[in-house]
């Protein structure tokens, strides 16, 4: 996506793509709905906590490591193999989230560079800090072409100057693209689609859309699956119109089936079952 152009609020034209504005509805009426339940009036904590788990568990999984949600809940050790490593950057990330919220407006790119230092557990040279020329990245689903260095750090920051100077863009709009542009860019040299998830998450919950964190897109794309996730970030990658309202449609329906799962954990509380 380019960020810039002739007019002061990119993210806002987007809202006029064909589709979008039916998306940002259903998404509204979802989260209203999950808002709504008796349970959540009572026993949001546990919902909120209960998503947290599942988005990490739904990141990590379109990362590689596809725990069953028990296992994820069971496991305390996660220095083990692989796998353990990209669960427990999961959890992190998602951790750390809520922690965030206030800088975001204020400073974007020093809470990306938290979130890969966060992720990677200073376990890496190259932590904390946009990628330079020569480095590579280690992203095991994203296989686009990717930017340069140079190109890549210009994008992030004008990236960071649209969040910096606010959008009339719907919460979903400026999410989906937050979310695109980070796995398009591939900033970091390692965990970057955890982090594009995270950042999405933070856009999500920071415009007030879902401030309790109770609706995880990562569950969505997640259930959606892999397969449909890269071909709607090749839309978004595209540039065209269509490919830009096919790829907010996605997160649309994303965040959608993250609010019916936390349905299911309020039905199941209500019901005594969980």
């Amino acid at each position: 996506m380019s960020t810039t152009g002739a007019t002061a609020d990119p993210l806002a034209s987007l809202a006029s793509l064909p589709g979008v504005a039916e998306s940002v509805e259903s998404v509204r009426k979802a989260v209203d709905r999950l808002y709504g339940h008796r349970v959540m009036r009572r026993r949001s904590n546990e919902i909120t906590s209960e998503a947290a788990l599942r988005g990490a568990r739904g990141s990590a999984a379109l990362s590689g490591a596809d725990w069953a949600l028990e296992e994820v809940r069971r496991r305390s050790d996660f220095s083990g193999d692989d796998d353990a490593r990209v669960v427990g950057a999961a959890l992190r990330l998602t951790a750390e989230a809520g922690q965030l919220l206030s800088i975001w407006r204020q400073s974007p790119l020093r809470v990306l560079a938290r979130l890969h230092l966060v992720a990677a557990a200073g376990k890496e040279d190259e932590v904390g800090r946009p990628r330079q020329a020569g480095e590579s990245v280690d992203e095991p689903l994203v296989e686009l072409d990717l930017p340069r260095a140079d190109e890549a750090h210009g994008r992030l920051e004008g990236l960071s100057e649209l969040i910096i100077s606010g959008s009339s863009a719907p919460a979903l709009i400026t999410a989906a693209v937050v979310h695109g542009e980070l796995l398009a860019l591939r900033p970091f040299t390692s965990h970057n689609g955890l982090i594009a998830r995270t950042a999405e998450r933070i856009v999500l919950v920071g415009s007030g859309l879902d401030p309790k964190s109770v609706c995880p897109a990562e569950v969505g794309h997640a259930e959606l699956g892999g397969g449909a996730y890269l071909a709607a970030l090749d839309g978004y990658v595209s540039g065209t119109p269509e490919g830009m309202a096919a790829w907010i449609a996605h997160c649309g329906k994303a965040v959608e089936l993250g609010a019916r799962e936390s349905t299911a954990v309020c039905e199941a509380l209500q019901r005594g079952a969980a």
